[in-house]
Order: structure tokens, then sequence, then C-alpha cells
């Protein structure tokens, strides 16, 4: 489980580097729009874990709890090709006592060409039963220390912020 370090300041957003696998792309060798999600959560779970030292199959063995999908909210503003080496970036934007927003984005290597964006809104839920139930304390812990602190989300509209970061990137 998370252990906060109060020495360590935990950066709130992660970014891995990946290349977009022909197996994956479609007959006009853009990336399947369904394969988007397997590469953001592949890439969330592998910084998570080398960042902050947690994985959700912590929750299940430690604690009974998960977390699964309510929502998504995706927007594909420009295809990522077969071959072509792009950036993922994700960050909590949002968390509640049950429920916690992840926003990814997806750029060209270079950072200058935003690709897609997701949302992806997660209820914590007990395994046992299946329905939803409050963060435990650590969990709460662990999402207050890596929630970007500059986003309102309250104030957020999904089209709104996909143009703020086409702004936060440099378009060609």
């Amino acid at each position: 489980m998370f252990k906060r370090e109060p020495q360590i300041s935990y950066p709130t957003e992660t970014e891995s580097r990946v290349i977009i696998r022909f197996q994956d792309c479609d007959p006009l060798q853009h990336l399947n729009n369904a394969k988007y999600f397997d590469y953001y959560f592949n890439a969330r779970e592998d910084q998570v874990a080398k960042l902050y030292g947690f994985s959700p199959g912590q929750l299940f063995r430690e604690l009974g709890t998960s977390w699964v999908v309510y929502q998504h909210q995706i927007a594909y503003v420009r295809p990522a090709l077969v071959s072509e080496w792009i950036r993922i970036r994700s960050r909590l934007i949002h968390f509640t006592e049950d429920t916690t927003v992840t926003e990814y984005f997806m750029t060209d290597d270079a950072g200058r060409q935003l690709k897609n964006v997701l949302w992806v809104t997660s209820k914590y839920i007990s395994v046992a039963t299946g329905k939803r139930i409050p963060h435990d304390p650590a969990v709460m812990d662990f999402l207050g220390v890596i929630c970007e602190p500059n986003v309102k989300f309250e104030e957020l509209v999904f089209n709104e912020r996909i143009r703020s970061i086409k702004n936060g990137i440099s378009q060609p």
C-alpha cells in the first residue's frame, strides 16, 4: 500500500512513451478506437506503480476493494498511426469519498500535437458485495497526494478542457 513520505514531492502527472503497434491498428493504419483504452490503462498502471509504489491489485488483496469504471468521455482529435511514437499523460483531476476522475491525453512524441483526450470516472467498491463504498482512509490520503491541485473539476466542461489541453501544448 502507498506510504506517503513527507519529504518527497510526488508528481501529479504521469507520462509514458509508447509506440503504436501494427496489431492494434485498423486497415487505415489508425489506432483502433477501442485500443486507446488499453494504451491508456497500461501506461497509467505502469507509471503509478513506478512513481508511487501503488497497484490496484494491492487494494484487492489487502482491503478487498477496487475501482470499477462508471463512465468514459473520449475525444478523438487526430489519429495515432501505426509505428508512431506517442506520449501518454495521465492525472487524477477529481475525487470524492467514493469516486475518482482520471484524465488521460495522448500527443505525438514531441508533445506538440494532441491526438486524444479521455476522462474516466470510476467508483470505489467492495469486492465482496460489488457495492459502492467510501474510500479507505489510506486511499483518501493517497488520492489527496496525487490529485492535480490546479484543476477545478466542478467548473470543467469536457470540450473546453480539450481546448485548454491543446493550448497547453505547442500545436503545429
